[in-house]
C-alpha cells in the first residue's frame, strides 16, 4: 500500500536495506506455452503448502522467537558458527545458473573472491550466479524469455513481468508440488523454515512453483524519536489511545521555530493502521464478499486524519512531496533531526553503519530512534511483508530439481551458521574480522566479496541482530512481539486475481498515492476520495473484485 506520498511499500521495504528504487517497469510480456491459457482466479489450497518448522542448530537466542513468526534476537554473533546442511549437496552436480536482482555494486569475479570459491568448495559444485542492477531487472528478465535463454534459477521481477503468469510458470517452471509440499520440504530443512504464509504466493494453477525470500511478515510502522515523544509526556506509545490524541501529539511535537515537525514525508500507512484499516482488501469469511480498503470508513477516517495533520502544519514543509526516488533525502531529515516520526521499512534500523541507530547515534547521542507501533484500541498490523519475491526453477529433470532445491537450502541456512556467514561476511581472516566484542566487521576486500546475490535466490529466516546495539535489538524484538499478535491476514495471499496480479501494485497503486497526496495536502478536496473510489472500482478494483469472490466460492467447493 502507498503512504501518503506515491510510494509502493513493497520498494519502501527494500529500500529499507539501503538500496536504489527502480519504478521503471518492462512492458509486459505475452505468456509462454500455449499462448492461449487464460488467467484464472484460484482459491490456494493449503494443501500445497510445505509445513513448516521451526529451525535450530543449536543456537540459543538471547530473545526467543515464537512459531506465530516473532524472529528471534541475537545480541552477539556465534563464535563459532556452526554447519546447517550436510556434506557437499552438490557433489556431482554440474554447474548451477541464476540470475538474481540485485541493489549492491558489481562483485569480484570468481577467481578474485575468496568467499565466492569457499561457498562453491562447502557445496561441491560451480555456481555462476550474475546479479542484474534493479532498475535493469525487468528488462533483463523480458530478454531472457523473449530469447528462451532462462538460467536454472532466477527471480521473478518485482515490476513487468508476463500478461499471464501463470501460463508462464506452466510453460517454463518447474513444479516444486512434489518436492515441497506438506511433509516433502523435510528434505530441505531450511526451506521448511520459512513461514508457510510466505509460500502462498508462490501458489499459481493449483501447483507450488516459487521459493520466497522470505521477510518477518510485516514491514512495521515506521520510526520515531523517543525522546521527543517523551518531551511531550508521551513515555509509551500505549498512551496514545486513539487517532484524536495521535493528532494532539503531532501538534504539540510540530516546532516550526526550531525547524523541527512532526512528521516527515507521509503517514497515512500508520494512521489507517491505527484505525483499523485493511491493507488492500477485507474478506468477509462466512458470505466471501470482497471490500477494498477506500471502501471502508476506516480508511476514509485515516486519510481525513492525515488531511488534518497536514493543514496543521504538521508535515515538514515539501517533504509530502517527495518520491520514492527522494527517500534518501527526507529518511536523512529524519536522522538529522528534523522531525518525530518517518515511514520507512523496518530492515532499515539496524542496518551496519547507515541504518537508523548506527546514523543518529554519531550525530547526536541523545537521539533515541524507535520502531513506531500501530496505536490505538482498533489498531491491526498488516501482513505486507511475507515475502521480498519469488525465485523459480526452469523445468528441469525430478534430480535436477532436486539439485537445485538442495543449494537453496543451502543459502536458506539460518542465522549464526557456517553457510550464513559466508553468504553474510565470506571468509574469517580475509572478508571480515572479529570487533572487541567478537562480532564480524567486513574488510575492505569483504565489503566486494559478500555483494555476490546469494541471498536474492533463497533466504534464512530473518533473525534480529546488531553489533552496534543491543539497545536497539530489543526495540525491534519488542516491536514485533506487539505486532505480529495484531497482523490480520492479507486475503490475497489465500485467492489470486489475474487483474490484482496485473494491476493491484502497478496501475491501480499508483491512481491510489497520487490521489491520497492531493487530498492530504489540500490540492483536492475531501470529496474527490469518493471519485478516487469509483475511478479505482472502474479501471480493474471491480473486475479484481469480482475474480477473488469468484476464486472464494471455488476454494468453498
Amino acid at each position: 500500500m502507498s503512504s501518503s506520498t506515491p510510494i509502493n511499500r513493497r520498494a519502501l521495504f527494500r529500500l529499507g536495506a539501503g538500496v536504489g528504487l527502480g519504478l521503471a517497469a518492462a512492458p509486459l510480456l505475452t505468456a509462454c506455452g500455449d499462448g492461449g491459457t487464460t488467467a484464472k482466479a484460484e482459491a490456494k489450497s493449503a494443501s500445497l503448502l510445505p509445513h513448516s518448522a521451526v529451525r535450530n542448530i543449536g543456537l540459543k537466542p538471547d530473545l526467543a522467537g515464537t512459531a506465530a513468526g516473532v524472529p528471534q534476537g541475537f545480541f552477539s554473533y556465534p563464535a563459532k558458527p556452526l554447519r546447517a546442511t550436510k556434506g557437499t549437496p552438490l557433489k556431482g552436480a554440474k554447474a548451477i545458473s541464476a540470475t538474481m536482482e540485485t541493489f549492491a555494486p558489481p562483485p569480484p569475479s570468481r577467481g578474485k573472491n575468496v568467499a565466492w570459491q569457499e561457498i562453491e568448495k562447502l557445496l561441491g559444485a560451480r555456481v555462476d550466479i550474475t546479479g542484474v542492477p534493479s532498475d535493469d531487472y525487468s528488462t533483463k528478465f523480458s530478454t531472457m524469455v523473449a530469447s528462451d535463454s532462462l538460467p536454472d534459477l532466477f527471480m521473478y521481477p518485482e515490476s513487468g513481468g508476463v500478461d499471464n503468469k501463470a501460463a508462464f510458470l506452466q510453460a517454463k517452471c518447474a513444479d516444486l508440488t512434489p518436492h515441497l509440499a506438506g511433509d516433502a520440504v523435510k528434505d530441505y530443512p531450511n526451506l521448511a523454515a520459512i513461514p508457510e504464509a510466505a509460500w502462498q504466493g508462490a501458489i499459481f494453477g493449483g501447483k507450488l512453483y516459487g521459493i520466497p525470500i522470505a521477510r518477518s511478515g510485516t514491514g512495521g510502522a515506521g520510526f520515531y524519536r523517543h525522546d521527543l515523544f517523551e518531551e511531550v509526556g508521551v513515555t509509551s506509545l500505549d498512551q496514545i489511545t486513539d487517532l484524536d490524541r495521535f493528532v494532539e501529539v503531532c501538534k504539540e511535537l510540530t516546532r516550526p521555530k526550531k525547524d523541527q515537525y512532526a512528521i516527515i514525508a507521509g503517514a497515512t500507512t500508520v494512521i489507517a493502521m491505527s484505525a483499523g484499516a485493511p491493507a488492500s482488501w477485507r474478506v468477509d469469511e462466512k458470505t466471501g464478499k470482497f471490500t477494498l480498503d477506500l471502501e471502508t470508513p476506516e480508511y476514509r477516517k485515516a486519510v481525513e486524519t492525515a488531511r488534518l495533520l497536514y493543514k496543521a502544519g504538521c508535515y515538514y514543509p515539501g517533504t509530502l512531496q517527495m518520491s520514492g526516488a527522494q527517500k534518501a533525502q527526507y529518511t536523512d531529515m529524519f536522522k538529522n533531526g528534523k522531525g518525530a516520526y518517518v515511514y520507512d521499512g523496518m530492515p532499515g534500523y539496524l542496518a551496519p553503519g547507515v541504518g537508523y541507530v548506527a546514523t543518529m547515534k554519531a550525530i547526536d547521542k541523545k537521539f533515541d530512534p524507535r520502531p513506531f507501533v500501530p496505536v490505538g484500541k482498533d489498531a491491526v498490523t498488516w501482513m505486507d511483508n511475507v515475502s521480498l519475491q519469488n525465485t523459480h526453477i526452469s523445468k528441469a529433470s525430478g534430480d535436477r530439481v532436486k539439485e537445485i532445491l538442495r543449494f537453496a537450502d543451502f543459502v536458506a541456512s539460518p542465522f549464526g551458521s557456517l553457510e550464513y556467514t559466508l553468504i553474510n561476511y565470506g571468509v574469517e581472516g580475509k572478508d571480515f574480522t572479529r570487533d572487541a566484542k567478537g562480532n564480524p566487521a567486513l574488510t575492505k576486500r569483504g565489503t566486494q566479496d559478500v555483494t555476490v546475490p546469494w541471498r536474492m535466490t533463497a533466504s534464512a529466516v530473518p533473525a534480529v541482530f546488531s553489533a552496534d546495539s543491543e539497545d536497539g535489538v530489543r526495540y525491534v524484538h519488542d516491536a514485533f512481539t506487539k505486532m505480529i499478535p495484531m497482523m490480520v491476514p492479507d486475503a490475497t495471499l489465500r485467492y489470486s486475481s489475474p487483474t490484482w496480479d496485473s494491476k493491484g501494485y502497478g496501475s491501480l497503486s499508483t491512481l491510489k498515492g497520487d490521489v491520497i497526496k492531493d487530498i492530504v495536502a489540500g490540492r483536492k478536496p475531501m470529496s474527490a476520495y469518493d471519485q478516487l473510489v469509483k475511478d479505482y472500482l472502474a479501471k480493474g478494483g471491480e473486475k479484481a473484485r469480482g475474480e477473488f469472490e469468484d476464486a472464494f466460492q471455488k476454494g468453498k467447493k
